[in-house]
């Protein structure tokens, strides 16, 4: 048959494979723009436009297109103009990673995208996700605001600057892990386990093997036997070494048994599918409780050298402690109130999927060959090291490259795919590619912990607290990945931040053969959060004491030291305080509140808040070196290690380089994730890329600024005192010496300008949160609808507010899928039941409200110019503020999240039975 389409203006003539999609049809021609999202046409973000018509290409039959227009984000600009859609989304800064933004972008310029739609948001963009934004920046994108600004040169910090990448954001650009050709490209697929618990006793691959395009089938007998966790950390030690390239032991319904790499993934899925495994089936355990009880399952029978805490008990960490004598404070109390609250698992669903592209190059300055793995991942140079460790690699030998990252979350700081991936390059010495399905997401990746929390907490009449209690049990899954850390952090902050004579702590990280949990915005504190939160409320309320005064009585106060039974952190320091006008913002919404007059008629209103404080930085130490070096055009380079994920670090670093340097930062450079050309960072984690990256950057610059005038006095025969930097010159008395001049005359002299800093991450500060809710919620059917959403942020000096207010509100809006329907569903085997968007329910634009933000107006002693963390942080009050607004409204304490629309009715029905009143 003949076969043609035009793809922005341009014919082919290739015909698709059978089957195929647009999609990856358009992929395979170079169209990068459009982006694999879930293969299920869920998300939108491989949106593109047929006939001016926008459709799912991942849909969409290829075949379909013959003698059809098809155009891709790339096709928008039209003679090198923007199309006007794509200058709102930069004037607006309409993404944050930006992987769903062309998807967006081609719903929003469809022909038929009219007046109508724009009134009509929620339908019109029903089928398009964002993990990233809250949806609010998308909004004012398409409704024309404007929100960047373009400050004088030197007066960068604290003013909303548009990201470095946006241009090549909205055009389709901006290169992601899979963004790239690779001649010779090797596809690598996972066979994974059917069982939750089982042990193999043989393997077959010779029927795999004979499949056409199939070069290898990689079992546990060609792994090695080293032990590591796939968690990464400055220090490895801080999680058990439990895990296996590929194990002869399942513990987890998904676990990977073999991989299977071939010339198509079609080959390699073939492959998984006729390798012959023999399993013995072994006795498993999904709860908690009972993996912790005597005559368990043993999950992990290991050694001391893993340092699991007790593995004959399934625990994997612990801590213990009390502070005072709980016993004591409960007999001072008047009212003591105990309840136990859950959480559930949820996905970090970042739209790019883990995956990794492995090929070899040869090392510029040794001439050797060397291994390259490109990786979405926030941890490049920690993945680096777990790899030569794992091989017995020198470092020079492997390059880990971290390209624009899709979406992260806490989730991407796991090596899950690179280990495997390179272990079949090695063996084929081809490149490989590894790149997980959305079902793999959900059952190969990594969720949130799902907890356990029960809370005592005793106070006396006038509202003072007398002690504070809690029992954690973490359920970890089948890996200890991240597991003692999280529980760590759990009851760390959550319990420190009230000033409390009595308190006590007992927390268990646990096994259990269920899909492994890891890292996830919070780490842990949201999950505790939502218990003493709700707890506190609770008590004040049977108290008759008003919330929001309950608290202030009892929060640390400024220069106060953070206790935990736990132990107590000695770096960490109230460095600032914003507490109090965090809840400042609560009153003053409580004061200037109307939105109830917004309820439907006999809907039941209520208001609700909750509070909640987090370090700036994972204790321990978290490092990051940075280069700042005058180029010999006048130009600047920052090279830092950080990874850029819409966590906008990059437009910050720019920002305080060109305070210290007195510049613009259109004139500023960065180099950045490729640990080739930057030196060491920990990662982009732990809400440290301002407060630790930044530091580095600021004594970077700080420095080569200094080195500038310092030449530029010698050069000009001038005092540095008399001396003064522009965007491109130095001034001295009247005379204006070029930047350029003084590259040339330093390079003359073989002088380098240029400035290198480092930062520990120690001392740190803590950061504070706010947030309340005023819903409605129709006790008919059990449906909520948020009438006002208000938050405040204690950032210390806020470097870029528009920014800083998109990681607010992504925050609050990924909190309420948590809290109102996100859950992954495993079933009595631990098998993951809920792998597909289409039944893992993400917020849409329809879900979320528009949060109003509030910073407080606080100066951080420690952290970059006054700055302090604000990526994690927003998201810890969120469920417990909406219990708190919940019970307000109905009167029932609901103590397990999410709040499903129909457990809410049944809560509802139930209370009406019993004859108590509702609301």
């Amino acid at each position: 048959m003949s076969f043609s389409v035009n793809v922005n203006g341009e014919g082919f003539d290739a015909e698709p494979r059978a089957g195929q999609c647009l999609r990856t049809y358009l992929r395979e021609r170079g169209w990068f723009g459009v982006k694999k999202g879930c293969d299920g046409g869920d998300c939108g973000a491989c949106t593109v436009q047929v006939d001016g018509e926008p459709v799912h290409s991942c849909l969409y039959p290829a075949l379909r297109a013959q003698g059809r227009r098809v155009t891709t984000v790339e096709g928008l600009a039209k003679d090198g103009e923007l199309h006007p859609m794509q200058q709102r989304f930069l004037d607006a800064q309409g993404f944050q990673c930006g992987f769903c933004t062309a998807g967006f972008l081609m719903t929003t310029t469809a022909a038929g995208f009219d007046e109508d739609k724009r009134a009509d948001l929620p339908r019109a963009l029903k089928g398009n996700l964002c993990r990233c934004t809250g949806y609010r920046a998308i909004e004012d994108a398409i409704c024309g605001v404007k929100h960047t600004e373009r400050p004088d040169a030197g007066q960068a910090v604290g003013r909303s600057l548009g990201a470095p990448a946006g241009p090549q954001v909205v055009t389709g650009t901006a290169r992601y892990t899979f963004d790239m050709e690779v001649e010779g490209l090797l596809h690598m697929k996972l066979l994974r386990s059917p069982h939750p618990h089982a042990r193999i006793v043989s393997i077959d691959t010779s029927a795999a093997l004979r499949v056409p395009g199939v070069h290898a089938v990689l079992t546990h007998h060609d792994a090695p036997d080293t032990l590591y966790s796939s968690a990464r950390h400055e220090h490895p030690t801080e999680d058990p070494d439990d895990t296996r390239v590929l194990d002869d032991v399942m513990r987890f319904v998904g676990q990977r048994v073999a991989a299977v790499v071939a010339d198509s993934e079609g080959a390699a899925e073939e492959g998984c599918r006729t390798v012959v495994v023999e399993y013995e089936q072994l006795p498993y355990v999904i709860d908690p409780e009972e993996a912790m009880a005597p005559g368990a399952p043993v999950i992990h029978p290991k050694g001391p050298e893993s340092r699991i805490a007790r593995p004959e008990n399934n625990v994997c960490g612990e801590v213990h402690g009390e502070i005072g004598t709980v016993e004591e404070g409960f007999a001072e109390a008047d009212l003591v109130y105990e309840e136990t609250f859950r959480t559930q698992r949820v996905q970090h669903a970042s739209l790019e999927t883990h995956g990794c592209l492995v090929y070899f190059e040869e090392n510029e300055e040794t001439g050797e060959e060397r291994i390259v793995v490109r990786s979405s991942t926030q941890v490049p140079f920690l993945t680096r090291r777990a790899l030569c460790a794992l091989y017995e690699l020198p470092e020079e030998k492997v390059r880990v490259v971290a390209g624009r990252v899709g979406g992260g979350f806490g989730g991407k700081q796991e090596m899950l795919t690179e280990d495997i991936a390179v272990l079949a390059a090695m063996k084929l010495h081809r490149p490989v590619k590894l790149e997980f399905t959305r079902p793999e997401q959900f059952y190969g990746a990594t969720t949130r912990h799902p907890f356990t929390v029960t809370v005592k907490v005793g106070a006396k009449r006038d509202g003072t607290l007398t002690a504070l209690q809690f029992r954690v049990v973490a359920n970890t899954g089948a890996y200890g990945n991240h597991g003692p850390a999280v529980m760590f952090h759990s009851v760390g902050e959550s319990m420190g931040v009230y000033r409390v004579p009595h308190k006590k702590v007992d927390a268990y990280s646990v096994y259990t053969n269920a899909v492994p949990a890891g890292a996830f915005r919070g780490y842990g504190l949201g999950q505790v959060t939502f218990a003493v939160e709700s707890a506190m409320d609770e008590l004040a309320r049977r108290l008759g004491v008003d919330p929001l005064a309950f608290r202030e009585r009892n929060v640390i106060g400024p220069g106060e030291h953070m206790i935990s039974p736990g132990g107590e952190e000695e770096d960490l320091h109230i460095a600032s305080y914003g507490l109090d006008q965090c809840l400042q913002v609560v009153r003053n919404a409580l004061a200037d509140d109307r939105s109830a007059e917004q309820a439907p008629p006999g809907w039941l209103v209520g208001q609700g808040f909750a509070m909640s404080m987090i370090a700036t930085g994972p204790p321990g130490g978290h490092y990051a070196d940075a280069t700042v070096t005058l180029l010999d055009d006048g130009s600047y380079d920052i090279a830092v290690g950080t990874a850029e994920f819409g966590n906008g670090t990059t437009t910050v670093h720019k920002q305080i380089t060109a305070g210290a340097l007195g510049t613009t930062v259109d004139r500023i450079a960065v180099r950045q994730s490729d640990t080739d050309v930057v030196r060491h960072d920990t990662g982009a984690f732990g809400s440290a890329g301002t407060v630790v990256a930044g530091k580095a950057v600021m004594k970077a610059a700080n420095a080569l600024a200094g080195r500038i005038l310092s030449f530029a006095a010698e050069y000009a025969r001038v005092p540095q005192s008399q001396l003064r930097l522009t965007a491109d010159a130095v001034e001295c008395e009247g005379r204006v010496v070029t930047l350029k001049e003084l590259f040339e005359a330093a390079r003359g002299q073989q002088v380098e300008l240029v400035g290198v800093g480092h930062w520990g991450g120690s001392p740190r500060s803590v950061a504070f949160n706010s947030q309340w809710f005023r819903i409605a919620v129709d006790p008919d059917t059990g449906e909520i609808r948020i009438l006002r959403s208000v938050h405040g942020a204690d950032a210390g000096k806020v470097m870029n507010p528009l920014q800083c207010r998109g990681q607010v509100e992504g925050g609050v809006a990924q909190a309420l899928g948590a809290t109102l329907f996100e859950r992954v569903l495993v079933d009595e085997r631990g098998e993951v039941t809920t792998a597909a968007f289409r039944r893992y329910r993400l917020p849409a634009y329809a879900d979320v409200p528009r949060t109003e933000v509030h910073f407080s107006e606080t100066s951080d002693a420690i952290g970059p110019l006054g700055a302090k963390s604000m990526s994690e942080s927003p998201f810890n009050p969120v469920a417990p503020a909406f219990a708190n607004a919940l019970r307000d409204a109905t009167g029932i304490r609901f103590t397990e999240a999410p709040f499903l629309r129909d457990h809410v009715w049944q809560a509802i029905d139930a209370h009406r039975r019993t004859g108590r009143t509702t609301g």
